[in-house]
């Protein structure tokens, strides 16, 4: 038996959020003891809050943001949990698993004091970026080389973020494994398999729902609404859209910080009827199958899960073409892919996609066919055999 304990902030819903849950929810109970540890707010709680063979413990004080008093006190009492499991069972191996820059962080030095043997931190994309003032990020760079130097391993969901990490010395490559964030492929191809008036009454019934017309084209974005995912470059490109393809319908499926900025942009533009703002919700592959393509208008990123998400529903994608996007959207075979911050770019390929159906339908197809790599039950599979070696190796 081996006990691994995740750590990570918000249970927010995204990606590496879910995919932590799926973890810890589907590790093999004849071999791992699952724990999780995370802050106490977020959509996702309530989620986690069902599985009932899963110890829990949540901290308030873990938050994403930086303040120094709460930091303190959430490091504190990780030490604490950490050592009262390392002392429960001192004959099974524990292994602290880590997500996100500052539970990365905070989770591996307090693991590191109270004497876990093996930690583990998962890269969902760095904590620093080229958006950050000089002195920010290499304030970011350094705490993280330091905290790398106590790690055991790394995990990251792209070949972008192995190079980065290599290149800023954080680790080797024999220090590293590349794990695709995973999907259940088959529940967002579930509508593939319908007869075409199946889906059409399906989509139609949503839309209606929705209070959309079934007339409408609908453009989908599927992120939380935070400077890195750049919402409002999205609702700038579909102000270009609509005054050239009137019969277009934007969705946003998140909520965030930002939304209030996206609320005033769609007022001012005179969008409040081409654009609707839906927050968080739990349908993503219904709302997907609405959809005629995926639109990401990210300044940087892991690899983002809503990515695959679309390749399996069949869609075709626009995104912006940075760190591990490429890696899964190759441009002009299952989508686009255009330079962050290039409005006009994002929103003539858009027009492009909504004007040539029958090369958007072949688009998706093609990304349908690439999508097995990001199969979750692999992704659980891949941590299970890197617990099993670690454990062995130390």
């Amino acid at each position: 038996m081996i006990k691994v304990c995740h750590i990570i902030t918000k249970l927010e819903l995204g990606g590496a959020q879910q995919n932590t849950l799926y973890t810890v929810k589907h590790l093999d109970r004849e071999i791992f003891l699952p724990l999780l540890i995370a802050g106490a707010e977020g959509i996702l709680v309530e989620e986690a809050n069902r599985y009932v063979d899963v110890q829990k413990y949540y901290i308030p004080q873990l938050i994403r943001e930086i303040h120094p008093w709460k930091d303190v006190v959430a490091f504190y009492t990780l030490w604490q949990i950490l050592r009262q499991e390392l002392r429960k069972n001192t004959d099974i191996p524990i292994v602290v698993h880590t997500h996100s820059s500052k539970a990365g962080i905070l989770g591996r030095w307090a693991a590191k004091c109270a004497g876990i043997p093996v930690m583990i931190h998962s890269i969902h994309g760095f904590g620093f970026h080229q958006h950050q003032s000089f002195l920010t990020r290499w304030l970011f760079i350094v705490l993280e080389w330091i905290t790398a130097k106590i790690t055991h391993h790394f995990i990251a969901v792209s070949l972008a973020n192995i190079k980065t990490g290599i290149r800023l010395g954080l680790f080797s490559e024999s220090q590293v494994s590349l794990i695709r964030s995973g999907i259940d492929i088959a529940r967002f191809q579930q509508f593939s398999g319908y007869s075409d008036r199946d889906s059409r009454q399906c989509r139609e019934e949503m839309l209606k729902k929705l209070d959309i017309s079934k007339h409408k084209s609908i453009v989908g974005m599927v992120t939380c609404f935070k400077p890195q995912k750049a919402p409002l470059d999205f609702v700038r490109a579909i102000k270009i859209v609509v005054e050239c393809f009137p019969d277009v319908h934007a969705i946003m499926v998140g909520d965030g910080r930002l939304r209030p900025q996206i609320e005033a942009l769609i007022a001012r533009e005179g969008l409040e009827q081409a654009i609707s703002l839906l927050g968080w919700r739990t349908d993503i592959p219904e709302l997907l199958h609405l959809c005629d393509m995926l639109v990401l208008t990210s300044l940087w990123e892991g690899l983002p899960r809503v990515c695959p998400q679309a390749m399996a529903a069949g869609i075709p994608i626009v995104a912006t073409d940075v760190n591990g996007i490429p890696e899964a959207i190759h441009n002009g075979v299952n989508g686009f892919l255009v330079a962050p911050g290039d409005v006009r770019a994002t929103a003539e390929k858009i027009l492009y996609l909504l004007s040539n159906p029958d090369i958007a339908k072949r688009m998706g197809l093609e990304g349908q066919q690439r999508v097995d790599e990001f199969d979750i039950q692999r992704m659980v599979q891949q941590q299970e055999d890197l617990y099993c070696q670690l454990t062995i190796d130390n």
